[in-house]
């Protein structure tokens, strides 16, 4: 497993990020803990869950309990638009993880980006519980390009979670981009497009010629987490043929 720094947290995470999310489909809290146990095994050390998703932060934070909290990062995210819910938010976040701190809090929003003077409370909140050391670093999670470039310019988020995949524009490319000059860990969202897209080979080698991505890889099998390991380990060769490929399976999708 290959290892990089996410931007200036200086987190040293896994190239594959795994979510959390799918979790909450699988059949058992069994099913659950041998997913991640798979995971971590594999090298993958990078977690990332949400809130919104209590069934899998709650599976999440059962399956880590036999892994040292040090040799794991975990992610999580809220929704919330004021400060008082997304207090509530982290306390159970914590609380679900059965954690005494989350190494990354992302926000989520897709309509505003919380500042540091802002009337939502929401960066205040966010401030005072990394004060307190529960949390360790902040993020911002979006799927509007406007506010992903606000957030870059805010230069108050460490992370960046958005998506991006082989079908994304060159609006979303140009980002990944501008993250790396700025120092700021991005994390790729939808990187098989929603499901759009089920090529794993092209969609794996497509996100590895960027060197700061972190693609969120969401599995609810065993035998689709052995597949995403598999191209890991043995990742597809970046020659020309497969560029030529990939550029192909663009402009076929545009």
């Amino acid at each position: 497993m290959e290892y990089v720094v996410l931007g200036r947290s200086n987190l040293l995470v896994s190239r594959i990020a795994f979510g959390a999310y799918g979790l909450q489909y699988v059949d058992s809290d069994e099913d659950a803990a041998q997913l991640v146990s798979m995971a971590y095994q594999g090298g993958i050390n990078f977690f990332d869950t949400a809130h919104h998703k209590p069934l899998s932060e709650t599976r999440l934070g059962k399956a880590i309990q036999s892994i040292h909290r040090q040799h794991i990062i975990i992610a999580s995210k809220s929704m919330a638009t004021d400060g008082e819910t997304l207090r509530l938010d982290i306390e159970s976040s914590l609380d679900a993880l059965q954690c005494d701190y989350i190494d990354l809090y992302q926000i989520e929003n897709h309509d505003f980006l919380p500042k540091e003077d802002s009337q939502d409370g929401l960066y205040k909140v966010l401030k005072k519980f990394k004060e307190q050391g529960k949390i360790h670093h902040l993020g911002f999670v979006t799927e509007t390009l406007e506010l992903a470039q606000e957030a870059i310019d805010s230069d108050i988020y460490e992370t960046l979670q958005f998506p991006l995949n082989i079908l994304s524009p060159e609006l979303n490319l140009e980002v990944a981009k501008i993250c790396e000059q700025r120092d700021i860990g991005f994390i790729a969202m939808q990187p098989l497009c929603g499901g759009v897209f089920r090529n794993i080979p092209l969609a794996y080698g497509f996100l590895k010629q960027y060197e700061n991505v972190i693609p969120l890889w969401g599995t609810r099998l065993p035998e689709e987490l052995q597949q995403i390991l598999y191209f890991e380990s043995h990742p597809p060769v970046i020659d020309e043929k497969f560029l030529e490929e990939a550029q192909h399976t663009r402009l076929l999708f545009s």
